[in-house]
């Protein structure tokens, strides 16, 4: 019985494990980046800062992006709706080093502004994580 139960216990591990590893990278970035952006519509620059990329925070001091986001979402008013409108895998994008990305885009409602397009880019870091590399509301 017990050896049944170690098998089982091996082969729940396994399939989860290739569930994991089954996942596309745009969904392991949406995830990420739905995350980090829930951050940010509160206002949370340190926290969101702390959960952004290398790339983001070699870019941008904790500080900058502080005033960054201080200056860039208040004057929008509060998140209405947000809905995925694209999403895009690459390993090459133009001034970045080459690696894993994914451009996401979504249409974004805010009080003060009714059409809005937030793009989103995580990139997968040195330690297989994906975070938030970059960030722009249009």
């Amino acid at each position: 019985m017990r050896l049944l139960s170690a098998v089982l216990a091996v082969g729940f591990v396994c399939c989860g494990a290739i569930a994991h590893a089954a996942e596309a990278p745009e969904d392991l970035a949406q995830t990420a980046a739905e995350s980090w952006l829930k951050l940010t519509d509160a206002g949370n620059s340190e926290a969101s800062w702390d959960q952004a990329a290398s790339m983001f925070k070699t870019a941008l001091t904790k500080a900058q992006w502080a005033q960054a986001l201080g200056a860039a979402r208040p004057p929008l008013g509060k998140l209405v709706s947000r809905k995925l409108k694209s999403r895009q895998y690459l390993e090459k994008l133009p001034g970045a080093p080459d690696g894993q990305y994914v451009i996401l885009q979504y249409d974004s409602v805010f009080e003060k502004k009714a059409a809005a397009v937030e793009t989103i880019t995580p990139t997968r870091d040195a330690d297989g994580v994906w975070r938030v590399s970059g960030y722009f509301v249009r």
